[in-house]
């Protein structure tokens, strides 16, 4: 088995969370990196807030770096939390919900971030493009 996220294993992933953002009634933005960080695949849906373009790709880069869905990071930053500050760091993390690793057999092969809706919707979308990686 591959450690490595393919293209056609990224597409499966943003396919699926399409699915659940029209699902929803919900356009979203949607970014698949790998386990760098990189960029393997996107979608700005018609509709989705530009702002969220930068906000979707942060949150998948974030959980790489963290190996964490970025909403369990939300608890540790607040003032006087032991992760107060990471926001900050490494060019800007998200810290709120919407961004979830990608995993094989235990080893991340990259991360979903989902952005323009609510936080909740923004993790339910997410959590659907996760359930979508081919093993």
């Amino acid at each position: 088995m591959s450690a490595s996220l393919t293209h056609a294993a990224a597409r499966a992933v943003l396919d699926a969370g399409i699915a659940e953002a029209d699902a929803i009634g919900q356009p979203m933005n949607i970014a698949v990196v790998d386990d760098g960080g990189h960029l393997v695949a996107f979608a700005r849906m018609d509709g989705a807030i530009k702002a969220s373009i930068d906000i979707s790709t942060r949150k998948a880069v974030t959980s790489v770096l963290m190996n964490a869905p970025t909403g369990a990071l939300t608890p540790l930053v607040q003032p006087g939390a032991e992760l107060f500050g990471l926001g900050a760091s490494s060019g800007g993390l998200v810290t709120f919900g919407g961004g979830i690793p990608l995993s094989r057999d235990g080893v991340c092969v990259g991360a979903v971030g989902v952005s323009a809706g609510s936080v909740e919707q923004d993790t339910r979308v997410a959590e659907a493009a996760v359930a979508a990686l081919p093993a």
